[in-house]
């Protein structure tokens, strides 16, 4: 037995050369590149809705006063993006006042001059300059309110009058800065100035024939809007 089992591992020892020479060489393969996170594209491109709170000013030469007013309101509008990193688009805002509490104006000869306006809108078009996820914008159109609910008192005892006009419609113009912080979702803080022209007296109280106010407000909002993504380029989005 001895014999035989000293035979075998001889045997053994000469064949694991050869067997060895018959396998085939191992293939050199080069490790995999590590994993690399797709870039983010952040496209500007769809519909937007969204709220915004501030408040409003006027420059001391209306009816309402100089005291800043809080605001609230909705916006919605549509933004595209092109070549590649101007954005242009169309916004439609509104905005909610509260009740004025200012005293009004009185004039020389006793009478009081009061008004409010509670109601503020705008559809405007914007332009902006973009980088990553970062707008800067300005923009601009038609502008509407309620109206001053215009008062007069001489006394206390309301008297009438009449003015050139109403003084609903007017111009707006401002700008901004606005940040995709998530997926799907901006915020923004803009300036914005509306402008309704000069309200004139044309009849009533001696004091206020040919008086004239202003009509006009500056507003400074903070807003988050939801952007539904609609378009833009292929990829990941944000």
């Amino acid at each position: 037995m001895k014999t035989f089992l000293l035979g075998a591992v001889a045997v053994a020892a000469l064949a694991s050369p050869a067997f060895a020479a018959d396998i085939p060489a191992r293939t050199y393969t080069k490790a995999p590149p590590p994993y690399t996170a797709p870039a983010v594209v952040y496209s500007w491109t769809g519909f937007y809705i969204g709220g915004h709170v501030g408040g409003a000013f006027t420059d001391g030469t209306s009816l309402m006063g100089s005291d800043a007013r809080f605001m609230g309101g909705v916006q919605g509008g549509f933004d595209y993006q092109f070549a590649p990193n101007w954005v242009m688009g169309v916004e439609a805002q509104y905005s909610w006042l509260p009740s004025n509490t200012n005293n009004g104006v009185l004039f020389p000869g006793g009478t009081l001059v009061s008004g409010n306006t509670d109601q503020i809108g705008s559809v405007t078009g914007r332009l902006g300059y973009t980088w990553g996820p970062t707008l800067l914008y300005a923009k601009g159109g038609y502008a509407w309110r309620d109206g001053t609910n215009l008062g007069a008192t001489v006394g206390g005892v309301p008297v009438g009058f009449t003015t050139d006009a109403n003084h609903k419609d007017g111009y707006t113009v401002g700008g901004g800065l606005e940040y995709m912080f998530a997926p799907n979702w901006s915020a923004k803080a803009e300036y914005q100035y509306y402008n309704f022209g000069k309200t004139t007296f044309t009849t009533g109280p001696a004091d206020i024939v040919g008086t004239s106010f202003r009509n006009d407000e500056h507003t400074v909002k903070l807003g988050v809007n939801y952007r539904f993504g609609w378009g833009g380029p292929a990829g990941a989005k944000y």
